[in-house]
């Protein structure tokens, strides 16, 4: 059996739906986890979703990973442009990495657009909203 894909999301992503719906969306991160996990089981994997508003928390998630899952998908939120620490976690994960956003970084405020992430992911998708999700699941497959 194939190890699962850590989709790991970092700080503020539990307010999706509350936290400004013209830049997020309207979906829930529930909503988001519900679309992933059908997904999954469209593409034959299994999914650990996860959520952590803490550094070091999702630095452990990843570190878990390096055993644990086939891939991850992350959308580290603030933390893709403060982070040498998830940075340094990322680098030693040793599986696939798909970045993901759901707003376009580059249309927005200048310091989003440096990430920490994207120099040891195998891809970044962002501007597709929660569709970017499914799309890095689709991805992983190629990668795994």
């Amino acid at each position: 059996m194939v190890k699962p894909v850590y989709i790991l999301n970092g700080p503020n992503l539990n307010m999706l739906g509350k936290r400004q719906p013209e830049i997020y969306g309207a979906q829930t991160l529930d909503d988001i986890a519900r679309q992933c996990k059908s997904k999954a089981k469209e593409l034959d994997l299994d999914v650990e979703f996860r959520q952590t508003n803490d550094e070091g928390e999702l630095v452990q998630l990843i570190q878990n990973a390096r055993e644990g899952a086939c891939a991850i998908v992350l959308n580290a939120a603030a933390y893709t442009h403060t982070s040498i620490a998830i940075h340094d976690a990322l680098k030693m994960a040793d599986i696939p990495i798909i970045e993901v956003h759901l707003s376009n970084v580059y249309k927005r405020e200048e310091f989003r657009h440096k990430s920490f992430v994207s120099p040891v992911a195998n891809g970044v998708i962002c501007g597709f909203g929660a569709h970017g999700y499914e799309l890095a699941l689709d991805a992983v497959v190629k990668l795994i």
